[in-house]
């Protein structure tokens, strides 16, 4: 089996870190996994508090389960937010607007 390359978007494809995640990269390296551990839980239990949760209708326990999310941040270069920006501001103005 042939494995297809997935986008990463802090590692480029030579396994160097991407100029805009040098800086978050060099605290991830010197950042204890214990640490990152608890920041994940700190920000698990914002979430719970905050009320960032879903149910799952059907399941019987009625256990409320946390919005998944990641907490490493996406880093976004200005070029790519500008062509980003760009392209949603399209988008919005080409949808209908029945109020005008």
């Amino acid at each position: 089996m042939t494995l297809t390359p997935t986008l990463n978007e802090m590692f480029a494809h030579d396994g160097g870190i991407r100029p805009h995640y040098a800086a978050y990269g060099s605290w991830l390296e010197g950042t204890s996994l214990d640490r990152i551990e608890a920041k994940r839980a700190e920000a698990d239990a914002l979430f719970r508090r905050a009320g960032i949760t879903f149910a799952v209708y059907g399941d019987e326990t009625g256990t409320e389960r946390l919005i998944p999310f990641d907490i490493v941040p996406r880093i976004i270069p200005p070029a790519e937010w500008d062509l980003l920006q760009r392209g949603l501001r399209h988008a919005f103005h080409a949808l209908p607007n029945p109020e005008l």
